[in-house]
């Protein structure tokens, strides 16, 4: 697999800065390495959605979609289990 491009989203980035500075760095980091490995060990893609998948950094989730066409993960939401998989949000 190429390299892939990273977007991240508006909600994505307003959720990111809400978080502690620490947090914010591992959750930055882990989403440059899915621009080598969109689907790293542990990747879930999640039910009822046809491209969408997250990963776990901690408590907190990243869900990103893969566009593998254009070589893009846009970066949908972060923060923490218990409020991510609520839609609408």
């Amino acid at each position: 697999m190429g390299h892939h491009e990273v977007e991240i989203s508006r909600t994505a980035e307003k959720q990111l800065r809400k978080l502690p500075r620490d947090v914010q760095e591992r959750i930055v980091r882990r989403m440059l390495l899915l621009a080598e490995d969109p689907f790293p060990q542990g990747a879930k893609k999640l039910t009822g959605y046809d491209d969408v998948y997250r990963v776990r950094v901690g408590r907190y989730r990243i869900l990103y979609s893969v566009s593998r066409r254009r070589l893009v993960i846009i970066i949908l939401k972060v923060g923490q289990r218990k409020d991510i998989y609520r839609r609408g949000r």
